[in-house]
């Protein structure tokens, strides 16, 4: 099953003409990546224009309309600037929701990533057992997608934390292996 999200992944990002991560790779921090990544970010906010209009998300909102699977894998694009993240399914944008990333000094990484690993509840174990619903982890140090408080500007610890109920929805539209693009 692994393979197979991660063989998706990697067809659904040459589709879009993004990097896809090898195989044996979890994340690329490489500068191109980053460039990358902020790429897809700015490109993002475009699409949404496109796809939702105009919409005013204040913190902890987001607008999420059906897409079938048919349409392609999915594909997760964060950006930090706005504090936003956006959800495609193959070249078609899904979902936009506000987030909360990580304060100066526990910076949210920037670069090309996949889904490591689910939870549906997760505890902190550096931060006093915080919650961590619907955790998806993106790195070998914890970092992660899941629901939490999210007041419209940088609050966590590195982390994205999303409107819980984004956070349940897309943890039933993403596998193992589901590519995630940070961009500043």
């Amino acid at each position: 099953m692994k393979w197979l999200a991660l063989t998706l992944s990697a067809a659904g990002a040459f589709v879009m003409g993004a990097t896809a991560l090898p195989e044996a790779a979890t994340a690329l921090e490489t500068p191109e990546a980053k460039t990358e990544a902020s790429d897809l970010a700015s490109h993002a906010m475009l699409d949404m224009f496109e796809e939702f209009g105009f919409p005013t998300l204040r913190p902890g909102q987001y607008v999420w309309h059906a897409v079938p699977e048919s349409a392609g894998p999915e594909r997760v694009v964060i950006s930090l600037t706005d504090q936003l993240v956006y959800v495609y399914r193959g070249n078609t944008l899904m979902a936009v929701a506000t987030i909360s990333t990580g304060i100066e000094g526990r910076d949210t990484p920037t670069g090309i990533f996949a889904v490591r690993g689910k939870m549906p509840m997760y505890r902190s174990k550096k931060y006093d057992n915080a919650p961590m619903p619907f955790a998806q982890f993106i790195d070998e140090y914890g970092v992660a997608l899941h629901g939490g408080y999210n007041p419209g500007y940088p609050a966590s610890h590195g982390c994205i934390r999303l409107p819980v109920a984004f956070a349940k929805k897309l943890y039933t539209v993403t596998d193992v292996g589901t590519p995630v693009y940070i961009g500043a």
